[in-house]
């Protein structure tokens, strides 16, 4: 599998950090037949825990929420990269940026046990199309 890149938008929402908070979230988003693309869980402080929600359908998603009185912060954008795992991939993508003065100011990285990895990558705004041309986006 060659390396692909995506644009893809994400939204957010804040939880009280408490077990069970991030699976009420994900439950329901299921239910609403809404496909995550990726997620992940950040802690805000003591007591609150950030959802960062990646879904193929962000319509799907804003739909889903609205319904169900989810409140939502976004749509922002991040890269999706997804290729096969090899020694330095991470790094190679840094390069590229880097070297048009593009700052990475936050990613997620995980290979998948099988040869292939994926790779959230999120940059400013600002430097968003700069670095979209510059992935081949």
């Amino acid at each position: 599998m060659a390396v692909t890149i995506q644009c893809v938008d994400y939204f957010n929402t804040t939880v009280r950090d408490r077990p069970g908070a991030a699976y009420d979230i994900l439950s329901r988003i299921a239910a609403a037949e809404v496909n995550l693309l990726a997620f992940n869980c950040v802690p805000v402080g003591p007591e609150l825990t950030q959802l960062v929600l990646f879904p193929d359908s962000p319509r799907g998603l804003s739909r889903a929420a609205e319904e169900q009185g989810l409140e939502l912060v976004g749509p922002q954008r991040a890269f999706l990269i997804q290729g096969d795992d090899q020694l330095g991939a991470f790094a190679k993508i840094h390069q590229q940026l880097a070297q048009a003065q593009i700052n990475v100011y936050a990613s997620s990285g995980v290979t998948d046990g099988r040869e292939g990895f994926g790779y959230i990558v999120y940059v400013r705004p600002e430097d968003f199309d700069r670095a979209s041309r510059v992935l081949g986006v």
